[in-house]
């Protein structure tokens, strides 16, 4: 099994950007589907972005799409999430997740399909 640390959260004004990292250690990176995931203050955590091992497959929800880009390094263990045009409304603790599958194209995107989970890095985004 991985383990997972996200960075690159933090303090930035509307409109601004963020590129949150998620780096994994342990077991075959490669093999594992990936997903950005998001819970605000009294929210239910929600997917962001997904993307299948082999980079070919990926998943945006339709409050991210056109402004967030996920993407992988599999030679670096590391998934990204570019964010861009940041609304007060993507402030939230971010999450990646890992889930090992049998196909590089798979793509998840439902919380409980995973079973790795970052710790969190906190986003907030000022008006």
């Amino acid at each position: 099994q991985v383990q997972l640390v996200e960075s690159g959260g933090g303090l930035v004004q509307a409109g601004g950007s963020l590129r949150l990292s998620c780096a994994a250690s342990g077991r075959t990176f490669s093999r594992y589907a990936m997903g950005w995931f998001r819970q605000a203050p009294g929210k239910e955590r929600e997917v962001v972005s997904a993307i299948s091992w082999s980079t070919s497959s990926t998943y945006y929800a339709d409050s991210v799409k056109g402004r967030f880009t996920i993407s992988r390094d599999n030679a670096k263990n590391t998934v990204y999430l570019q964010m861009n045009s940041l609304k007060p409304e993507d402030t939230a603790v971010y999450y990646c997740a890992a889930r090992q599958v049998d196909y590089g194209f798979q793509v998840v995107f439902t919380a409980r399909d995973y079973d790795t989970w970052g710790q969190g890095t906190q986003v907030t985004v000022s008006s």
